[in-house]
């Protein structure tokens, strides 16, 4: 994934949560008699932020994987073997504490 794509995602949530934050804050400090009513209406705008952020992550992977898969067409295309996609080299051997 491009690291772009990542700071966005995080900035985007930062910025939706305070935003969300202060607004709610905001609220409930200046209407204590509407309080249950900006309450419900804070934690549907939260719920909503919830589902946008994982419609997000989920469009993010979709295209990490799309990329992934151009990526190896153009090695095929220049004759390269492409490796598969979980091929980690793990050493067993240290894994990092004694024993």
């Amino acid at each position: 994934m491009h690291p772009f794509a990542i700071a966005g995602a995080a900035a985007g949530k930062l910025a939706h949560y305070a935003l969300s934050g202060v607004v709610g804050g905001l609220i409930i400090k200046n209407a204590p008699a509407a309080a249950p009513a900006a309450r419900k209406a804070l934690v549907s705008g939260l719920a909503g932020g919830i589902v946008a952020s994982r419609w997000l992550a989920s469009a993010a992977e979709e295209a990490r994987l799309k990329a992934g898969d151009m990526l190896a067409e153009a090695r095929t295309t220049l004759g390269e073997e492409v490796p598969p996609p979980s091929a980690v080299t793990v050493n067993h051997d240290d894994h990092g504490h004694e024993h």
